[in-house]
């Protein structure tokens, strides 16, 4: 029963890692025979915590297209969370201006807690430590377009799935942090496996040799 729930725990935190994925990567990545994964994942099904998907992009393939496997929103509640229901209930209450300053102020304090990260991997890593599950990945050779700084867990997911602005005022934090205009791809609040946000190289001034 050890390994068992070991192996499920495993599952659980690399599709919080991944956002999604198949059956076939996780078995690769994992370890695990795929007929063992297929165990695992049929279990985490029937408890709620993962949910399937259909890929975004349909690619022409023999046979039936791989499934996706995603942390559901229990999966995702599991981790750590800075709201509940009284935070929704309670943003209800409020007037749109209300809401816009409530989602700023949070905006202002995200600013003022990574204040000084000058890089998306400092940053990552500072979210990492708050909860956030963040990592990076260069976008173009070497990352000479830029980089995308994932966040693979939200402690505001079921806040924002009903009141955008915190989104909005996240992303806005995050381009002030890093001096340089961010794009939210992506948001775990709307559906989304992972938010992605690209962060553009900055330009250097130098002119090219």
């Amino acid at each position: 029963m050890g390994d068992t729930q070991g192996t499920r725990e495993r599952v659980l935190a690399l599709l919080l890692e991944l956002g999604t994925a198949t059956a076939a990567t996780l078995s690769e990545r994992l370890e695990v025979t795929p007929a063992g994964i297929r165990r695992h994942l049929d279990a985490l099904l029937a408890e709620g915590v993962v949910t399937t998907r259909e890929p975004r992009r349909r690619v022409v393939t023999r046979g039936r297209p791989a499934k996706l496997y995603a942390l559901s929103e229990a999966g995702h509640a599991a981790g750590p969370s800075a709201y509940d229901d009284l935070a929704v209930s309670a943003l209800r209450f409020m007037s749109p201006d209300q809401v816009q300053a409530f989602a700023d102020a949070r905006g202002r304090e995200l600013e003022q807690r990574y204040d000084g990260l000058g890089t998306p991997e400092e940053l990552a890593t500072a979210l990492s430590a708050d909860g956030y599950a963040a990592s990076v990945t260069d976008q173009g050779l070497a990352g000479l377009h830029g980089v995308q700084l994932c966040q693979h867990h939200c402690p505001v997911q079921h806040v924002a799935a009903e009141f955008p602005q915190l989104c909005d005022a996240e992303t806005a934090a995050l381009s002030r942090v890093l001096d340089v205009h961010v794009q939210r791809l992506a948001t775990i609040a709307h559906g989304d496996g992972v938010c992605t946000t690209f962060v553009p190289r900055k330009a250097s001034g130098k002119a090219p040799v």
